[in-house]
């Protein structure tokens, strides 16, 4: 006679579970209203978000002028390079210098814009 060997083989891992689950919530449709919370969270981070990126590009790129107007004027045998390579230096250093008040106003402007909705809505909440 034959034996049958029946196995049974079960496993479970939480870990697993919540991964799949993370990526499952990616491609799932919304399926809930953002609550006024959500929403307010949302728009007080807006406030900032495309003035950091304006501020860094403007950043990066003087820093990156302000890089090869010194090399234009520290190179060995670059001589005709020496005047261009110092205007092109302060272009960089005054980029740099600008990149945080030109942050400071885009905040203060797109703060100014939202500030009714985020004043409604805090208002609601507080309620």
């Amino acid at each position: 006679m034959e034996e049958k060997k029946e196995t049974f083989t079960y496993t479970y891992s939480a870990k697993e579970q919540e991964e799949i689950k993370k990526i499952r919530d990616k491609y799932a449709p919304p399926t809930k209203e953002e609550t006024s919370m959500e929403q307010l969270r949302r728009l007080d981070a807006s406030a900032t978000k495309g003035a950091t990126v304006v501020s860094l590009i403007v950043g990066i790129i003087s820093a990156l002028l302000l890089g090869v107007g010194m090399c234009c004027t520290m190179v060995p045998g670059w001589e005709a390079y020496f005047i261009p390579g110092i205007v092109i230096g302060v272009v960089g250093i005054v980029g740099v210098i600008a990149a945080y008040p030109i942050y400071t106003h885009m905040v203060k402007r797109k703060r100014a814009k939202l500030a009714p909705e985020i004043m409604r809505l805090s208002d609601e909440l507080m309620k």
